[in-house]
């Protein structure tokens, strides 16, 4: 019985063993009919939506940057797709169109990119701007070589943006005649300002004052201090002889406390001046301002006369401090 029974194990493994192989041989006809007519690829989505097939999808992200890279002069720092590509393995006929360069048309539309460039500023101002920072320290150390000034502050700035338009940079060489040109111009007005500085440094001052302009242009005809058969006392100011009508212009900013006719003065403007200077202005013959008024240094208030006490056309020029008169000789016409 035992015998009979072994019998029939042998041949049911037999035949299994048969099937086992027929049936591995027809998976694999199968199979190698269905890799001559198809092949295994990624279906590409975004956002759900089909954009086609790619058999390696690494190197489809790989090739849409070296597209972008390779497109373009700017420096890229770095490119992130707006919504990451969906990936679905599956059997695709072999006719397809599998062709990465549609793909990366289509993905190129979902990228974000991030430029990278540098900003030359010349006193805090962007002139320029370069590609690379090796570019702009070249630019940087050769403008300090060609100008020697420790005014000039020369700066880089390095920037980010996702607008390409912004990323423009400029020729090396263009940039640097552009900065050295912004410089030259910056050295200048800074000279300009230090030589005003100096003038307004050297200028005559009452009680911290500048007495920024001469009124007149003309001869002392009468001092500070004389007398004269035609005053009752010393003279309380300076008389400058001029043409008629010769602008008289204010010596420093002020506001007008008045401008009418005063006695023996004539035609008087008294301008105050703040620390308890003011100046007076006498034997005018028009007067352009009022009282309230307030005028700069070297603006025009009145023009030369011989109103009141006077034998000619002249400015009577007082200075006074705190009330009291001093001689204008002390600071101006010296």
């Amino acid at each position: 019985m035992d015998f009979i029974l072994k019998k029939k194990l042998k041949f049911y493994t037999k035949e299994f063993l048969k099937f086992f192989n027929i049936t591995i041989i027809a998976l694999g006809i199968i199979i190698a009919i269905i890799l001559i007519k198809y092949k295994p690829m990624y279906k590409v989505s975004i956002s759900g939506e089909e954009i086609g097939y790619v058999e390696n999808k690494q190197a489809l992200e790989e090739t849409l940057k070296e597209e972008i890279t390779e497109n373009t002069s700017k420096t890229i720092e770095d490119i992130q797709l707006n919504d990451e590509p969906e990936y679905e393995l599956k059997l695709v006929n072999r006719a397809e169109d599998t062709e990465d360069k549609t793909l990366v048309e289509e993905l190129k539309e979902e990228v974000t990119v991030t430029y990278k460039y540098y900003e030359i500023a010349v006193q805090e101002t962007v002139v320029e701007k370069v590609d690379t920072s090796e570019e702009a320290e070249e630019l940087i150390n050769e403008i300090k070589e060609q100008n020697n000034s420790e005014d000039i502050d020369l700066s880089i700035v390095e920037k980010y943006t996702q607008n390409e338009e912004e990323a423009n940079t400029s020729d090396l060489e263009v940039a640097k005649a552009n900065v050295q040109e912004t410089v030259q111009t910056a050295i200048e007005e800074i000279e300009q300002q230090k030589e005003e500085e100096e003038r307004w440094n050297a200028l005559p001052s009452i009680n911290g004052i500048k007495l920024a302009v001469t009124p007149i242009e003309g001869r002392i005809t009468s001092r500070y201090g004389v007398r004269s058969s035609i005053r009752k006392s010393t003279h309380t100011g300076l008389d400058i002889s001029a043409v008629q009508g010769t602008a008289i212009k204010v010596i420093a900013d002020g506001t007008v406390t008045a401008a009418s006719y005063n006695g023996s003065y004539g035609n008087l403007v008294k301008v105050d001046h703040g620390n308890g200077v003011e100046t007076w202005y006498a034997h005018t013959s028009k007067m352009y301002v009022k009282k309230g008024d307030t005028v700069k240094a070297g603006d025009v208030i009145a023009a030369v006369g011989s109103t009141g006490n006077s034998t000619g056309p002249h400015l009577h020029l007082e200075i006074r401090v705190n009330g009291e008169h001093v001689n204008p000789q002390d600071y101006l016409y010296k």
